[in-house]
């Protein structure tokens, strides 16, 4: 307890020194952005949204602030919005990143798909998010295929349930595997998993009863 007082301490001083600092100096754009990295990161995002909206008003260079607004607006749930300031800076992997996260969560998956394909530097964060869209086309394999692209280590609970989604029909076992790693790594992750695909995993299970398999 006292480790999470310490750490909470720790997160209140720097948002005060960077208050201090934006009072100093209202026009410098980079005291705004850190100060609404630790808000979204506490989960303040209407606050980080409001700092940034009103940041613009302020700074030399507004467009500067415009990929961070638009996570705000992500964050937050308003993907039009999102979109709009998205489409006004130039395309490098960060922006085609969290493009193709607002499109897929619209429901525009080809879209998605196009922007995460254009993506130069693979990490493990778009390996994950190529494997999201994948799976929301129906494409199973591929899914697999990018899942497993990330090392073991680095799987969090989330990919190691998809991963099991994806093997489900082919491996009832390493499927199985796969979703008891994810409950040992994340058990309330793992209940709303089960919950949001339910219809899938009882389908399999009504397969197993149409082949006489239990």
């Amino acid at each position: 307890m006292a480790k999470q007082d310490k750490h909470q301490a720790d997160i209140d001083h720097k948002i005060h020194q960077l208050i201090t600092k934006i009072d100093r100096e209202p026009q410098n754009p980079d005291n705004y952005l850190q100060l609404a990295t630790y808000l979204l990161n506490e989960g303040s995002f209407t606050q980080a949204t409001q700092l940034l909206e009103q940041a613009k008003q302020l700074v030399k260079k507004p467009q500067d602030l415009d990929y961070d607004l638009a996570v705000c607006y992500y964050m937050q749930g308003d993907f039009d919005k999102a979109l709009t300031l998205l489409d006004q800076i130039p395309n490098d992997d960060l922006v085609l990143y969290q493009k193709a996260l607002v499109y897929l969560k619209i429901g525009q998956k080809q879209k998605a798909l196009a922007y995460a394909l254009t993506i130069k530097q693979i990490d493990n964060r778009v390996r994950e998010l190529l494997g999201d869209i994948w799976l929301s086309l129906g494409e199973l394999k591929e899914a697999r295929t990018i899942y497993e692209q990330i090392p073991t280590p680095d799987r969090s609970a989330k990919v190691n349930f998809l991963l099991g989604i994806t093997v489900l029909e082919d491996d009832r076992k390493e499927a199985r595997q796969f979703m008891q790693t994810a409950k040992k790594q994340d058990p309330k992750y793992y209940q709303q998993a089960l919950d949001q695909y339910a219809s899938i995993l009882k389908l399999v299970k009504d397969k197993d009863k149409d082949n006489g398999n239990d």
